[in-house]
Parts: C-alpha cells; structure tokens; sequence
C-alpha cells in the first residue's frame, strides 16, 4: 500500500498535493523569508524600543496623594452589614413636613407624603473593615427608594470624618464582591474550555492590558502627564503583547500590529482635529468635574481623546486579525495569486465584517448613553438640539472617530498583508520553500530525503 502511494508523488506540486498540504500545515506552515522578516523587524523593532523608553519615561510610580473631598467617588469607605432590619412608620423617622396643601402632583410633594404616611426600614449595619470593625450604626430606608436594605447583606459605607459621631457613617451601595467574582471566573472557564491555549493566553493579555492601563495610563495622566500621549504609549504597549500572546511573534501577527498602528494614529488625528474644532471640554459630567476639581492639571480633553484611542483598540485587533488571516489563507488556497487578486478577495471579507463591526461600535456606545438619550426623549428635544449639547456631542465624535479608524483598518491591513505574502513568492524560499516544506510531512515524500 505504500509504493503506490509514493509513485505519484514526484508529479505534482498543482491542486492535490497544495490541498494535502494545507490539510496539514496550521497557521504559520508558510513562513515568510528571511529578507520580509527583516523588513518587518526593522519596522517593529524601533516601533517597540519606542514603546519601552516611553514606558520608562512616562511611569508615573504610583497614583499622587491628595486630601480626600468626601464627595462622589472621592470617599473613605469600608465594608459593611446588615444585622437587622425593622418595619417602622415613617412619621416616627422622618423629619419632613407634608405641603400644606397636600399637593401630590409633583416628585417633591408625593415624596414627603411618602415620608410622612408610608412604612419605612430601619436597619442596622456594622462595619466588618477597617479600624473601627464592629461599629454598629442605624441607616432609615424610605419606603420608594431604589436600594432596599435585607437582613444578612453586605454593603459599602462611607465614612465622613467630620461629621458628628452618630453620622459619620452611611450606606452608599451593596457589597457585590462575591457575583461579580463568581462571572469573572465563568468566563475564565469559558474561555479556557473553548480557547484551551489561546484561551489562557488571551486572559494573560487580558491581565496585562489591565496592568498597563491601571499601573501606567491612569497615574501618568494623574501625575499630569500629557494624555495623549500617555494613552498612545499604554495603548501601543497593550497592542503588541496582546497581538503577539495570543497569536504567536510570526511575520502574520506583525503585519496586523503594523495595520493597528497606522490606524491608531489616523484615530488620533482625527480625534484631536474634531475635538478641538467642536469645542469638546471634556467636563461634563459630576465625575469628571471632580477629577478636574482635585487635578486642575488635566488636560481634559486631551483625557476625552485618549479615550476615544483606548476605547476603539480592542475592536482594531479583531478587524487587523481577521483580515490578516484572511489574506494568509487565501494565499495558501493559491499561491499563484498576486497581491491584487488577494486584495480584492480580502476586501470582499473585510467589507462584511466592517459592516457588523461599526454597527456594534455605534450600539455599545448608545446602550452606555441610553440613560442620557431617554432624558433628551422625555424633555422631547430635537434631533439637532441632543447632538449639539456637549454630553451627546462627545459620544458622537468618539463613536464617528472611532468607526472611521475601523473602516480605514480594513483596506490597510490588507493591503498591507497581500504585499507582504504576494512579495514573497519571489523572494528567497518563496513560493517553492513554501510550498516544499509542507508537503513533506504527505507519506509520499517520506523517501525523499536524500
């Protein structure tokens, strides 16, 4: 069975033997030569010593201290629980006053009447953390407010220094540790047991990512270093150990990062051209007007616009990917096609992946404004009236910005990918190296090799 096997094996390096071939090779089973490996080496190499001395550079070596407000995000808080919840008349609790009137058509008016007629709870908590763990203090939960307190809870105090001893402690939120945990490790799991390799290597990206963003972007920016400029080094940082651990140093992979780059920077363009020409702050918001209050420093806007580039890095990874790979295989199904066939065949996959992609962009960034948009909806607002005001303003240019860096992603990366394989064939261990050396690993080929 084996002789009849070997003696058709000298005729063909057409059809059967490339399918056999690419049957067998996965991912990198035609390496690139030696001169395109240089090439891009020479691109990426300063690219990353660049990303490295600004690393160094710019590392902030930890958040700066400051006198805390004890407004919004900015208090001292511990963890807490409830002991025990009772049902006690609101009068009893309450000290507001019912309008004289007795008008209930406003918020304020039925508000009071609440507060004066219905059942309310009070409930009493004690601090599990910090020096004072064991202190006991009673929180009033009115009967129409949105978090209701239950016996055995845990829950997040705050803690005013200033205050008077029986209220220096109150419930701002739920303790909700233990869910959000628990989901974090489904999706480990999941991503293990699907991805197996890749999985775990992807959730070491993940954990990275997270690591650059919390440990440099965020201080260096606090520290008062220029954002944008913080954020393209942190993003560029995030982008080559993401690309690289998850799918291998391999020219493919370096050719996606290089597509990333170049739109990264179209982005960032575009973003700051639009932002400075709409007169875009930054400061719109109770948090963002604290973070201006305690760092007077930051440039905000340049804080909205590294933003935006952060924001739309983890979408350009998966179009570069995708459309890299695409070129990769469309090569290997025939390696006699030039760099404008694999184009064209690459742009026919990248335009409907685009298209699903923007759409995603656009809906994720209405869904975290829908609360603003239902505001707008209810004061009935014109379409041109919510897209002037400033809050809605800022979502648009960084939807519209980003989706533009996605849209020119896909032409880049293909381009680029179709020259770098189609140049290829012709040099060094081209076209015959590369189809050669997979298709010893057939059985006809076993005697071939002296």
């Amino acid at each position: 069975m084996t002789s009849p096997q070997n003696d058709p094996a000298p005729q063909p390096p057409q059809g059967h033997t490339h399918t056999h071939a690419h049957t067998h090779s996965h991912g990198p089973a035609a390496p690139v030569s030696r001169h395109l490996r240089k090439v891009i080496a020479a691109v990426l190499i300063p690219f990353a010593t660049a990303v490295v001395v600004g690393l160094i550079a710019f590392w902030p070596g930890g958040v700066p201290d400051h006198e805390r407000t004890g407004v919004g995000f900015d208090r001292q808080t511990q963890d807490g629980k409830v002991v025990q919840v009772v049902k006690v008349d609101c009068a009893d609790v309450n000290a507001a006053q019912v309008p004289p009137t007795g008008d209930t058509s406003t918020p304020s008016g039925r508000e009071a009447v609440n507060e004066q007629e219905g059942e309310c709870a009070k409930a009493t908590v004690e601090v599990t953390s910090g020096d004072d763990k064991g202190r006991r203090f009673v929180e009033v939960v009115q009967p129409d407010a949105p978090r209701q307190l239950k016996e055995g809870q845990g829950v997040v105090v705050a803690y005013a220094p200033d205050a008077p001893r029986d209220l220096q402690y109150s419930v701002i939120d739920v303790n909700r540790k233990i869910p959000m945990a628990l989901l974090a490790g489904i999706f480990a799991l999941a991503v293990v047991l699907v991805g197996r390799m890749r999985g775990v290597m992807a959730l070491v990206a993940l954990a990275v990512s997270f690591a650059v963003l919390t440990l440099f972007i965020l201080p260096a920016i606090l520290q008062g270093s220029n954002p944008l400029v913080v954020a393209v080094i942190g993003a560029s940082a995030i982008m080559l150990a993401a690309l690289y651990m998850c799918h291998g140093v391999t020219a493919r992979t370096s050719v996606a990062v290089i597509g990333t780059l170049i739109s990264l920077l179209l982005i960032g363009l575009l973003g700051s051209l639009f932002i400075g020409w709409a007169s875009l702050s930054g400061n719109t918001d109770d948090n963002t007007g604290l973070i201006k209050g305690l760092y007077p420093d930051i440039d905000m806007s340049g804080l909205l616009l590294a933003g935006v580039i952060i924001g739309s890095l983890g979408v350009l990874d998966d179009v570069t990917v995708t459309q890299t790979s695409a070129v990769w295989e469309l090569h290997q199904a025939d390696p006699e096609m030039g760099w404008k066939g694999l184009y064209r065949a690459g742009i026919r996959i990248g335009r409907d992946h685009i298209a699903s992609v923007v759409n995603t962009l656009v809906l994720a960034y209405a869904g975290a404004a829908l609360p603003l948009l239902l505001l707008f909806s209810i004061a009935q607002s014109s379409v041109g009236t919510v897209a002037n005001s400033e809050l809605v303003a800022e979502e648009i240019v960084r939807t519209l910005v980003g989706s533009i860096g996605l849209v020119a992603s896909v032409p880049v990366t293909t381009v680029l990918a179709a020259l770098v394989v189609s140049a290829d064939r012709a040099g060094p261990g081209g076209a015959q190296a590369a189809t050669a050396a997979p298709a010893r690993t057939g059985r006809g080929r076993r005697r071939k090799t002296g």
